[in-house]
Formats: structure tokens, sequence, C-alpha cells
């Protein structure tokens, strides 16, 4: 029964990573579609913003093993 809340619990926290990734690359291309000569600079931001988000989504893994 444990194991089976810990997985429900990973699961909802996926949730705030992927709304972040959505939001994040969906107003880069907006961006992107409004000033087309700074597309190099907008995704080298928007990579380096996905790393930030990709990392709660494993800091939430570690912890549903750790605890």
């Amino acid at each position: 029964m444990e194991g089976d809340i810990a997985t429900i619990g990973y699961g909802l926290a996926t949730l705030g990573p992927g709304l972040g990734l959505g939001v994040l690359i969906g107003q880069t291309q907006t961006a992107i579609a409004r000033q087309p000569e700074l597309s190099g600079k907008l995704t080298t931001n928007m990579f380096i913003g996905i790393g930030f988000v990709e990392v709660l989504a494993l800091i939430g893994l570690v912890a549903g093993f750790i605890f």
C-alpha cells in the first residue's frame, strides 16, 4: 500500500514540471514568431530554463526513493 501512495504522489508531482515545460516552450515559440532575429538568444535561454524545470522532476524522483 505504501508504494502505491508514493507512485500516485510522484505522478502528481510530475504535473508541475510538465506544465512548466509547456508554458516555457510555448512562450519561447511565440517570442521567436514575433522577433525572429532573437531566435538564437531565446533558444539558449529556453534550454537553460528547461534544465531548471527538469531538476524539479528529478528532485521529486529522488525524494520518492529516499523517503
